[in-house]
């Protein structure tokens, strides 16, 4: 059974649709920011990016990822952000063919576009969330 992030971090992800990815390989750290789409059955973060970026080229080497997804607002007691670990990989057969259901679901003017799928499976989530109280944060663990 898939562990389930609390309702809080469900809610803050699926409001949103942008992640900063950032990766790294050979001591060389990027970041990209990528359109997103929750995929609640797994738990994890599905985004279409070309294979020869930057950074999909080190995730090829390295597929341990951080990412954060944020509101922005300079209201402090608005702030929210979400930031996260864990493994980023290549959407290929099955996994493909429901990712790419997903993803179209949400974008659908992908399907006139070339996408290369990947998935973020979260490991490590921590949700700060002013609107809780100043500085208040959830943390999920899988």
């Amino acid at each position: 059974m898939i562990e389930t992030f609390p309702q809080k971090i469900t809610t803050f992800i699926q409001k949103h649709h942008v992640l900063t990815l950032a990766t790294s390989a050979n001591n060389q750290a990027w970041c990209a920011n990528c359109f997103y789409v929750f995929d609640k059955k797994t738990q994890s973060l599905i985004f279409s990016s070309d294979a020869q970026t930057k950074h999909a080229q080190q995730v090829l080497q390295n597929s341990a990822v951080a990412a954060s997804i944020v509101l922005e607002t300079k209201i402090v007691g608005k702030i929210q952000g979400l930031q996260c670990t864990g493994i980023m990989s290549l959407c290929e057969g099955d996994d493909l063919q429901e990712a790419q259901k997903i993803y179209l679901k949400k974008f659908p003017y992908t399907v006139l576009m070339q996408t290369t799928l990947w998935r973020l499976h979260i490991h490590y989530a921590k949700l700060t969330d002013n609107t809780l109280g100043f500085g208040t944060k959830l943390i999920w663990e899988r």
